[in-house]
């Protein structure tokens, strides 16, 4: 199975757009959000075409094709109106054999962790700066930020299928690559 992971929307209408239109495209069956769906939060700019409501709509109509993690800048209020899941603070995956912690790097990341094993992989968003490497005996991902991204990084979203985990641009480029597998 194919899976799109992506994080940080942030309301944007524009990026959320382009994020479906290659997750259409992709062969995808499942969507993972990583946090940070609807809200910008107090230290973030404004991201292109910011608008909630029309992010919502978006992402309601694949509701059935998303997992998903709270981000620190959702709330209970966002149950309301989004039909898929978004207050759990972490989500496990068992995929190809590899053991997955999916979370959006607020509450757990490098300097606090899951209850993790070697060979683990803690897959996160937050930062807004794209990650794809070892650290002791477990694997740290992140798809970078969709709408604002930090660190001189493009907008981002990742793509996983047999265990090629591959950090992509909206061009359609590979920026980073991590077989998961070795």
């Amino acid at each position: 199975m194919k899976y799109m992971i992506a994080s940080d929307i942030h309301g944007s209408a524009y990026y959320c757009r382009e994020l479906l239109d290659v997750y259409k495209k992709s062969g995808a069956e499942r969507l993972i959000l990583l946090g940070d769906i609807l809200y910008h939060g107090p230290r973030n700019d404004l991201p292109k075409e910011y608008a909630p409501k029309e992010v919502i709509s978006m992402l309601n109509s694949y509701k059935d094709q998303i997992y998903n993690v709270r981000g620190n800048c959702d709330a209970e209020v966002d149950q309301m109106v989004l039909e898929f899941p978004v207050l759990s603070d972490y989500a496990l995956f068992a995929i190809d054999g590899l053991t997955i912690y999916a979370t959006h790097g607020h509450i757990y990341n490098k300097e606090h962790l899951l209850p993790m094993q070697k060979g683990d992989i803690l897959l996160h968003g937050h930062t807004h700066i794209l990650t794809a490497e070892t650290f002791g005996d477990i694997t740290i991902l992140n798809p970078g930020s969709v709408s604002i991204p930090k660190g001189g990084n493009p907008p981002t979203y990742a793509l996983l299928e047999d265990r090629i985990f591959r950090i992509m641009d909206f061009d359609g480029n590979i920026v980073k690559e991590m077989n998961l597998g070795e």
